[in-house]
């Protein structure tokens, strides 16, 4: 993959760093190495010139000044020479140890604008190089130089942020996955990078459905009453919740499939996360709790535009900001017309019944007929329509007349139409799990079950009413929120106005996604502080969480051989389906609805049939 890796090299820690990782990476791809120092001859004969007139009255004489002049230059441009072969030695020395191609540069000038016009004019395909230089002081996040570089070269750079070897034995390779052509070439340079350096890859997809509905709370009080009418908030946000954010988590969970159908093919088992807020924050928090080696990142995102060069926000605040190092790339990579129809296009329980009705000899070819068909078409959805209109083109009369829709599938989908029977929360760390097996060990923290509430109209007011009583506002015009009192005291403990805003709109949403009809603390304290950060919040915040400490209701036990928890048994190939949902609020979902088809079709032999049903499990 790579052939030719440019290192640029100042003796600074990160840059001797960037000589290790450098070279570690050439020899796993056979690259050749070239190691660059660029110094600045030129600015110390300038700054000699200014400071001429504070010589002593000797050396002003001009043949003594002209011989101060010479030797100065003579110093400057030998001492700088002989530095740079020394920081270039040590490159050298390593790349001849691991028997690669070497060469090496010695340039004067401006460092930034030395490196770009020369990695321009070059065949550089990959460039290591330290995020800070030898300027660094406590506080810094990124080197002048490394910042301008980034902005002005496309190709492939990695910063090496963490200086720590043994630190970065174990790491995986984490992808950010947005479904940009960017992204999906980071995620192909990951995949490559872990088979040659035996490293796992993950993928992370993140999506907000909070936003907004932060930006709706911050513009009700800016709107008069004839606009606020017009702008119909209730009808809104219920176009948010029921349609927009349930489309967003399928998208950005479709771009996971597609990567993992991409890492199979090239033999690699890629994990795969999908995480809901906001997108850099939600990445920042995921690679410090993981520690991962490396992080891979498009250099601009989807929402970019088209002849955008520079670099994404994303982008731009984890380069600052992550623990690990960063590879950024500026190539693009377009999944396979099939692999994307795959993922993109989806299918009505009439069509699902159809194809299932097709002979499976032929099957295979069907059904990639069909999303070639849609795709081509302009479809999202194929339905028993796009499926007659292509049956012409791509399949025998014969077997159209064959398929009908089968009666099992029209009862999967009644009951997933069903209401959710019960909801519990996690006290440790809220997470949610419906249906009518609420019963369960944390799949997040791992708290047993008896530190679940269950949580009822009920449950909740006698929680609101311990805690000062329930008051009711509109966040919107028709969108009524119910909180405690303690709960609303402890969103006032945010003392920055714009991420009290975000933080209220966070919990608030959430509360409503879940029916949740009041908003407690125990719901609200851990997402305001997860939102703010423990340092905005005021002094009586420690208070409040002593006042306020959530102590969950009595709940049965859980079965001591249920997964996770449950009243279910899962089989192991069952459970192994089901981690290939991608981890998170996707999976615990996937894991309620199969559990709630079993119960319906009758204990264990239910769940096994439903894990094995493609429609339950890719709800």
């Amino acid at each position: 993959m790579f052939k030719h890796i440019y290192v640029p090299v100042d003796n600074s820690e990160y840059s001797n760093r960037a000589i290790d990782v450098g070279i570690e990476l050439a020899r796993a791809f056979g690259a050749r190495v070239t190691g660059c120092h660029v110094y600045a001859a030129r600015l110390h004969d300038y700054r000699f010139k200014q400071m001429e007139y504070t010589l002593p009255e000797e050396y002003k004489d001009e043949t003594e000044l002209e011989r101060q002049r010479k030797i100065h230059d003579s110093l400057i441009a030998m001492g700088l020479q002989l530095i740079s072969d020394s920081y270039l030695d040590v490159l050298g020395k390593k790349a001849e140890d691991a028997g690669l191609a070497f060469e090496r540069k010695m340039m004067d000038g401006k460092h930034y604008k030395v490196l770009v016009e020369d990695v321009q004019a070059s065949d550089y395909d990959l460039i290591v190089m330290g995020a800070l230089g030898m300027g660094a002081v406590k506080d810094s996040q990124l080197g002048s130089v490394t910042e301008r570089f980034v902005r002005k070269v496309g190709k492939d750079t990695l910063i090496i942020r963490n200086t720590d070897a043994l630190k970065d034995q174990q790491g995986a390779i984490v992808v950010g996955l947005d479904g940009s052509p960017q992204s999906f070439n980071g995620l192909k340079l990951g995949i490559a990078l872990g088979k040659a350096l035996g490293r796992p890859v993950h993928a992370v997809a993140v999506y907000d459905p909070y936003l907004h509905y932060a930006m709706f709370n911050g513009i009700v009080g800016v709107l008069n009453e004839k606009a606020s009418k017009i702008f119909r908030f209730k009808e809104q946000e219920q176009l948010h919740e029921e349609i927009i954010d349930t489309g967003l988590a399928k998208i950005y969970q479709s771009h996971l499939e597609i990567g993992r159908k991409l890492a199979a093919e090239d033999g690699v088992d890629l994990a795969i996360t999908l995480l809901d807020g906001k997108c850099f924050e939600k990445i920042l928090t995921f690679t410090r709790k993981e520690q991962p080696w490396l992080l891979i990142l498009g250099r601009v995102g989807v929402h970019s535009d088209a002849t955008e060069t520079d670099l994404g926000s994303n982008t731009e605040n984890l380069m600052r900001l992550a623990p690990c190092n960063v590879l950024l790339t500026g190539g693009t990579f377009y999944p396979p017309l099939d692999v994307k129809a795959e993922e993109i296009i989806s299918w009505t329980e009439e069509a699902e019944a159809r194809m299932e009705r097709v002979p499976p000899q032929v099957k295979g070819v069907a059904r990639t007929a069909l999303l070639r068909y849609a795709i081509e078409q302009g479809h999202t959805v194929i339905t028993s329509k796009v499926i007659d209109e292509a049956m012409a083109i791509f399949m025998p009369a014969r077997l159209a007349s064959s398929m009908q829709i089968l009666a099992e599938d029209l009862a999967v989908a009644k009951l997933r139409a069903e209401q959710q029977a019960a909801t519990a929360i996690c006290s440790i760390c809220g997470y949610t799990v419906k249906g009518p097996n609420t019963v369960v060990t944390c799949p997040v923290c791992r708290a047993p079950a008896e530190k679940f509430q269950i949580i009822s109209r009920d449950v909740v007011e006698a929680i609101a009413r311990e805690e000062g009583g329930i008051e009711e506002e509109e966040s919107m015009p028709g969108v009524p929120v119910k909180w405690s009192a303690d709960a609303r005291d402890a969103l006032r403990e945010v003392t920055d106005a714009y991420l009290r805003r975000r933080a209220k709109a966070r919990v608030e949403k959430y509360a409503r996604s879940r029916k949740i009809p009041v908003i407690t603390c125990a719901l609200a304290l851990p997402m305001i502080e997860d939102t703010v950060g423990r340092d905005k919040l005021g002094a009586g915040w420690d208070t409040l969480l002593a006042k306020t400490k959530f102590e969950p209701a009595e709940m049965p036990q859980a079965s001591a051989d249920g997964a996770s928890g449950s009243s279910f048994a899962w089989t192991e190939d069952a459970t192994a389906r089901l981690d290939r949902v991608p981890a998170g609020f996707m999976r615990d979902m996937t894991r309620e609805e199969v559990e709630k088809v079993a119960a319906a079709r009758g204990g264990e032999a239910g769940a096994r049939k439903a894990v094995d049903n493609p429609d339950v499990v890719s709800a």
